[in-house]
């Protein structure tokens, strides 16, 4: 695969199936999420924002996706979303999380959207590399935060990227 063969757009229902098997697929390797089975189309579909729900496709191909959720309903954080970014294994290490990562930034930036935050857990090493590349830092550790099913207690990384655009002036 090279980049020119990977093509980013806009999530749609028809993608549902390979959403949630490539989430799956993530949630099987025991490092994505304290979660250990992906929700039904319809929970995805309701707790994610419409506007930022992108896939990556090689060939016909869905192969990852980067979704938003929002993290409040309080006007005063209207600009602030978390993200969810999972990439097929198959695919992984070809370029795929950082062009889902830069079509999302782009995505938020010309929303209005200020800041975009997640939680990694530390020893997904592979994924703190990614953010940081796409200018994610790290802004704090929360400790023991929830026990996950594989091996209990886990700390959570907390990454947020700031835009460059809005509340730069």
């Amino acid at each position: 695969m090279t980049a020119k063969d990977l093509l980013v757009r806009a999530m749609t229902p028809a993608d549902a199936e390979a959403v949630l098997a490539i989430y799956q697929a993530g949630l099987d390797g025991g490092l994505a999420s304290f979660e250990t089975v992906a929700p039904t189309w319809e929970a995805f579909d309701a707790g994610k924002l419409p506007d930022h729900r992108l896939v990556a496709e090689v060939d016909g191909q869905v192969v990852g996706w980067v979704a938003v959720s929002a993290v409040s309903a309080r006007p005063v954080y209207a600009g602030v979303v978390e993200h969810s970014v999972y990439v097929d294994p198959a695919a992984h290490g070809q370029g795929v999380g950082s062009a889902l990562l830069a079509a999302l930034c782009a995505s938020t930036d010309a929303a209005g959207i200020w800041t975009i935050q997640s939680g990694i857990f530390p020893h997904n090493t592979a994924s703190v590399r990614l953010h940081a590349k796409a200018g994610f830092r790290v802004v704090g550790t929360r400790e023991k935060v929830g026990r996950h099913p594989l091996d209990g207690w886990r700390d959570v990384l907390m990454i947020e990227r700031r835009s460059l655009v809005i509340g730069a002036e």
